[in-house]
């Protein structure tokens, strides 16, 4: 990426490139004045970042063994089950259960 100033290049010249707002590099760098973070002889350099696209799908999460569950109902039964159980078949079997 290239910095204003740097080679001739001038605020609309890096905003353009890199699909920015001039008015967005006038407030960094009203921003690292404020700071202290920024003098005129020096200037700043930005640097790109690749961030994933908006609604880009994540990774697949990784998978997560199963785990052993004990639920206690209010007529004082209690069912033990696999996490992974279906949750369909864990209501109708709560259902089941329950009215039993």
């Amino acid at each position: 990426m290239s910095s204003v100033g740097i080679d001739g290049a001038t605020v609309t010249r890096v905003a353009q490139r890199n699909d920015i707002t001039r008015q967005q590099i006038y407030a960094w760098r009203h921003e690292l004045k404020k700071k202290g973070l920024w003098s005129s002889e020096q200037g700043a350099v930005f640097l790109p970042v690749d961030v994933p696209a908006f609604g880009a799908t994540p990774s697949e999460p990784e998978p997560v063994p199963p785990v052993p569950v004990e639920l206690r109902l209010a007529n004082g039964r209690c069912l033990r089950f696999d996490s992974a159980m279906d949750a369909a078949a864990l209501t109708r079997l709560i259902r089941a259960v329950e009215t039993a």
